[in-house]
């Protein structure tokens, strides 16, 4: 069959699921499965894959929803479901609005720098649970909250979760991993400028919600940007995102409490370091136990890692065994912190248990839609769908590749909801493209990293999660109506970016290099 027609039908489960939750409105956990069966059909009666080998992979893609990517989400909810049941959440939302009660700085602080820092240390959904459910809290309403997470949630992701998507990229195409990061927190860059500005705009509702708060905003990009580009040229993949987003909360609140004293709340009682400490117990834990047990500390990590049951799920040709980690993999380990967090607040062990079977409950459609995009994810990839989607791409753009090269990377994050996924399945393609060109396979790698940050906003994965940790599922089609357009425009960017910028950042890396 004609590799352009094979395009066209690689393509149809993509446009269900955008039509689906975009246009009809479909709830995620409905039109999801639908996604998976029409992917299913084609690639046995279009790919011609084996029956068993089709479903082999559907179901090696539910075993990887479940564990990591859904124990991380019940995770991060139970977290945030202990601090309400404290009461610990209030005394958060006071602090918070102790330093200021103006929404655009509120959510510069916790959709931006909180939810960059939750991304840099756990990735897999935290990002976005956590800081949406803040915000639902503060009073923000939840589908605004699960928007303004989901956009802030973008470039974070590329050195998420200790850096494993550029780590992972660097492994994939054989390219160095130090070059790599600086190549890639050089390219969002100006991303990282522009998105809190859309943060404030959108919280605002337009230019005018700038005055004021213009030059706070620019310095929550810069002092996110600039820490992340010399951590990455100098250390690598592991702390960028962990120093950058530090260092942008530590300026921003400083900022706020300097010279915008007159937005925080008036007559708010003091809260005392102790209470202070015990309402931020979960999240503190949270963040040490995941440090200590990251590959930043490989003693512990590797003890860790043993702990593991490894299964051949896939049946069909370049099938790995799948392995299931069972204590190194931020899920177990925001679990265990939170059991310690509630168990020193004085919470007893069968009521924290009682929380999280109650949290498991509240995730059961989010699991659902989750389970169902990811195995259609392994699918499309282990057919060769998506590889026929991104072959034909290169043909058809010839030297404009490097327009559309961040658009190949949204498209597998948009699919699989991961940036690491998304570089697993594209890495290669892009390097092979750059070569083909005549451009730095370490641009383009870096171009797909970055495009793949765009698409974490419209991923049906990620919406789950935001609607999940809102408390409003069903409401997945309205949001990605919103964040299509500002993924749109993300994309766009990116790609004048990797178009016109390489010259310049190849005389950057000779200069520095």
């Amino acid at each position: 069959m004609n590799n352009y027609v094979l395009f066209f039908i690689a393509l149809i489960p993509v446009i269900w699921l955008i039509v689906s939750l975009g246009v009809l409105k479909i709830p995620g956990h409905k039109a999801c499965p639908i996604a998976l069966v029409i992917t299913i059909a084609l690639s046995i009666l279009v790919w011609k894959m084996p029956i068993t080998d089709s479903l082999s992979a559907a179901l090696e893609g539910a075993a990887m929803a479940i564990w990591p990517i859904m124990l991380v989400i019940v995770a991060a909810v139970f977290t945030y479901n202990l601090a309400t049941y404290t009461g610990g959440m209030e005394t958060i939302k006071k602090m918070m609005t102790s330093i200021s009660t103006d929404q655009r700085i509120l959510v510069l602080i916790v959709a931006w720098g909180f939810g960059g820092f939750l991304e840099a240390i756990a990735g897999f959904g935290t990002a976005v649970a956590i800081p949406a459910s803040i915000l639902a809290a503060l009073g923000f309403n939840p589908v605004f909250a699960a928007i303004i997470c989901l956009i802030a949630n973008t470039t974070p992701t590329a050195f998420g979760a200790i850096g494993l998507p550029v780590s992972t990229l660097a492994q994939v195409t054989g390219l160095n991993v130090t070059d790599l990061s600086f190549t890639v927190a050089l390219q969002l860059f100006i991303m990282i400028i522009v998105v809190p500005f859309i943060l404030v705009m959108i919280t605002g509702k337009g230019f005018k919600s700038l005055k004021g708060v213009f030059i706070i905003t620019l310095m929550a990009g810069l002092s996110f940007a600039l820490p992340q580009i010399f951590v990455a040229k100098y250390l690598g993949s592991e702390l960028p995102a962990i120093v950058g987003s530090v260092v942008c909360m530590a300026v921003v609140i400083t900022m706020a409490k300097v010279f915008y004293k007159d937005t925080a709340a008036k007559n708010v009682e003091k809260i005392d370091l102790k209470t202070a400490i015990m309402a931020w117990l979960p999240f503190i834990l949270v963040f040490v136990i995941i440090i200590l047990c990251s590959s930043l500390f490989p003693m512990i990590n590797g003890a860790l890692a043993q702990v593991k049951t490894t299964i051949q799920i896939y049946t069909g040709p370049h099938g790995k065994p799948f392995t299931f980690l069972w204590l190194s993999t931020p899920g177990t380990l925001i679990i265990i912190a939170t059991y310690l967090a509630g168990l020193i607040q004085g919470v007893k062990f069968g009521e924290l248990t009682r929380i999280l079977g109650k949290t498991m409950k509240q995730m059961s459609k989010s699991a659902i839609t989750i389970m169902s995009i990811v195995a259609l994810a392994k699918v499309m990839s282990y057919s060769g769908m998506i590889g026929v989607i991104a072959t034909i791409l290169v043909l058809i753009t010839g030297s404009y590749y490097p327009l559309i090269a961040p658009l190949i990377g949204a498209l597998g994050t948009f699919v699989t909801g991961s940036d690491t996924s998304a570089n697993v399945l594209f890495g290669s393609l892009q390097v092979e493209a750059a070569n083909s060109i005549g451009m730095s396979p370490y641009w383009l790698a870096a171009a797909n990293t970055a495009g793949a940050t765009a698409g974490k906003m419209i991923s049906p994965q990620s919406i789950a999660v935001a609607t999940a940790a809102t408390g409003i599922i069903g409401s997945e089609g309205k949001i990605l109506t919103t964040t299509l357009k500002f993924c749109a425009l993300y994309v766009v960017i990116i790609g004048i970016v990797v178009y016109f910028g390489e010259p310049l950042v190849a005389g950057l890396l000779a200069t520095f290099g």
